[in-house]
């Protein structure tokens, strides 16, 4: 199984990514500066209605290893805390738990000085023994080590009460986000719970900004920690109502009886922000969205046939269309907007943007030797038609807007397309068992391209469906992985940037939005474009705890 696990959940009419980590320092791992959740003095406001999703009734179920999953919103972030967190939209990193993180030995020992003024909210003392405990815990019970941390770790161990040391098999520096970004449980606490796995921890006990106050499978709320160790908390309460379906929880937002949500909504702007100046939204890039080939495929191995694909995809449609123009075309680097600074400053323009010429992608074909039958198809020269079957979710109303634009865009070319919606969990049995055609899919996100590309395009990554198997492309991620130096990370990426855009391993459609609405009404200091500091939307765990500490009343 590959240790790189693909960060976040798929949930509602597309992706929804979050990640955290990388790099070196003596001050922070990422070489940067480490700054505080958001301590704040500042007096608190009114309580506050939160929708990440419709989510359906609620199970009191608050394990913060199951955050992911089955866990309800806040359990990760509200209630239980990382060492650190990187923002997925800056270069900022939040120390949370931990100081500091140094690397030592090579890139193989990753020390981290802990926070001690932070203390569970039954007042029992943070340590180091809990942090240790931990990680010992993920590897007893590997049902919950998600990440597959003990396949890099050899040994976790503390030094005193403020102090661990990770000691890794080999080294691998992006993989301290996985390791930074572990929720930590209290020792005496859950030494006692049996099976992680199977425990549901209905009255959680945490260091985060907020403790459980009432439950219901309707509706559940959580009141301020009065002794967080980030200062005051500016919202005193915080209530997650439980909503079926996207219809109801839409309405709920457009009323103005949410503050925080993270719905898809189309005419954003007709339903959602013109009924109040204090309704907001921003929809900032978190991953890639790619058409995948399965490379397998004796047609779509072909480079040429996968260029003209790509040539023959109006993305200008997808995007405007599809995506109800909410966001950006992709580029054939593969590299987000916030990443623009990895750009290869040397890499040919003709690389970094994608061109729509159906004529184009015809004279491609031809020249490789197809012709087209009677029905205006092209046939291989073997005589096997260019006809495959795209996968997309059913449901997934956008991605599947999309599939049918792509399907008539590759039609006028001479390709058949024949669009199959399936069920999410047959479409991700799909992909998993590499049994499709094509399929479009997202990549997962992460603080810099790194994390977006090496699940997708290496060889032994837990998102590589389209099967790339290329030693160069290995290459430029294992020298990423061996070293803390920024320029040299990012002269790793460039190889591969010039890889993805040549080769077209997968073929980039646009960049997936993280969707986010927010009320000025009551609270102002919220992530926007103007002050992009942290991942915006309220399914962004455990960043949505910082976002809390960042707020200001308005009254």
């Amino acid at each position: 199984m590959n240790s790189k696990w693909k960060v976040g959940v798929v949930t509602g009419a597309a992706a929804l990514m979050t990640a955290s980590l990388v790099g070196c320092g003596t001050g922070s791992t990422n070489g940067g500066n480490a700054v505080g959740s958001g301590k704040t003095t500042a007096a608190q406001g009114k309580p506050m209605t939160i929708v990440p999703a419709p989510y359906g009734s609620f199970q009191r179920n608050f394990n913060p290893f199951q955050y992911q999953t089955t866990a309800n919103g806040g359990t990760f972030g509200f209630i239980y805390e990382p060492l650190f967190y990187d923002s997925l939209v800056s270069s900022n990193q939040y120390a949370l738990l931990g100081k500091t993180a140094t690397w030592s030995n090579g890139n193989k020992t990753l020390t981290v000085k802990l926070n001690t003024a932070a203390k569970w909210s039954d007042g029992k003392p943070f340590t180091s023994k809990d942090v240790v405990f931990t990680f010992n815990l993920l590897k007893k019970y590997p049902a919950i080590d998600t990440s597959g941390v003990w396949s890099e770790l050899t040994n976790v161990e503390a030094q005193g009460d403020d102090t661990v040391v990770f000691t890794f098999k080999k080294a691998d520096v992006p993989f301290a986000m996985y390791i930074e970004q572990e929720p930590i449980v209290p020792e005496h606490i859950w030494s006692t719970v049996g099976n992680p796995a199977k425990y549901t921890n209905p009255n959680p006990v945490g260091t985060g900004p907020f403790i459980l106050d009432k439950f219901s499978p309707q509706d559940y709320t959580m009141k301020a920690n009065p002794d967080y160790y980030g200062g005051k908390v500016p919202v005193p309460e915080v209530n997650f109502p439980a909503y079926n379906s996207n219809d109801s929880a839409n309405l709920a937002v457009a009323q103005g009886e949410v503050d925080w949500a993270g719905q898809f909504i189309q005419n954003i702007d007709k339903v959602y922000a013109s009924k109040s100046p204090n309704n907001k939204y921003w929809f900032p890039p978190n991953n890639v969205v790619n058409l995948l080939p399965n490379l397998k495929d004796p047609i779509l191995s072909q480079k040429v046939v996968r260029e003209a694909l790509s040539l023959a995809i109006n993305r200008d449609d997808l995007a405007n269309k599809g995506e109800y123009g909410y966001v950006q075309v992709a580029s054939p680097t593969t590299i987000l907007p916030t990443n623009k600074d990895w750009i290869d400053p040397n890499l040919p323009a003709a690389d970094q943007k994608f061109t729509y010429d159906t004529a184009q992608a015809e004279k491609l074909l031809e020249g490789a030797g197809y012709k087209k039958n009677s029905n205006g198809i092209f046939v291989s020269p073997s005589g096997q038609p260019l006809s495959f079957n795209l996968a997309v979710v059913s449901g997934w109303t956008d991605w599947d807007a999309d599939a049918q634009i792509i399907a008539q865009n590759l039609k006028q070319l001479g390709v058949q397309v024949n669009v199959q919606q399936m069920q999410y969990a047959g479409y991700e049995a799909a992909l998993q068992s590499h049994k499709f055609q094509l399929a479009i899919a997202s990549s997962g996100g992460g603080p810099n391209p790194y994390y977006i590309d090496e699940n997708v395009y290496a060889s032994h990554g837990s998102m590589n469906y389209e099967q790339w198997n290329d030693p160069a492309t290995d290459a430029a991620f294992q020298a990423f992985e061996s070293t803390s130096d920024p320029q040299k990370q990012k002269e790793a990426m460039y190889k591969f940037e010039k890889i993805a855009a040549e080769q077209l391993p997968a073929i980039p459609l646009f960049y997936g939005g993280t969707w986010y609405e927010y009320s000025t009404k009551n609270y102002t200091g919220w992530p926007s474009a103007d002050n992009p500091y942290v991942s915006p939307a309220p399914w962004s765990w455990p960043a949505a705890g910082i976002v809390i500490m960042h707020l200001k009343p308005t009254n």
